[in-house]
């Protein structure tokens, strides 16, 4: 399968900071950076959590309104949108852009904690797919 091209409004991708960040956001909705850094595990200096926001903020991630003395970030997509841009991202970096080795190692992974019904979405989304003539 052919990697996507970015470019169709899709967002830069995150280092691992950044995603521990949005992370925090999409969970609580919004944050003061004040509240970001109390939330970060191992967190950097409270003003490398400032100068990360204003990156997420360049880059489009967040959005920030003054609150007081304080700017609160909000996530500017919703979390489908970035759930769906790090799956991609994982697939192109581990995967070299194939989904279906992706689902491979996904289900071999975590065969034995697949429920019934896990199982069954799996096969309905395989089987929409083969009707669909992709």
């Amino acid at each position: 399968m052919a990697s996507r091209a970015r470019g169709r409004g899709e967002l830069p991708p995150l280092s691992r900071r950044e995603r521990e960040i949005m992370d925090i956001l999409f969970r609580r909705g919004r944050a003061s950076a004040e509240v970001v850094h109390e939330e970060l595990p191992d967190p950097p200096s409270y003003s490398a959590v400032r100068a990360t926001l204003r990156v997420l903020l360049e880059k489009g991630h967040v959005r920030h309104e003054r609150e007081g003395r304080r700017y609160v970030y909000t996530p500017s997509t919703a979390p489908t949108a970035a759930r769906t841009a790090a799956v991609d991202r994982l697939v192109e970096v581990f995967f070299a852009g194939s989904a279906a080795e992706a689902m491979v190692a996904m289900i071999d992974e975590r065969a034995a904690d697949l429920s019934d019904e896990e199982i069954e979405k799996i096969e309905t989304m395989i089987e929409r797919t083969r009707e669909a003539g992709r």
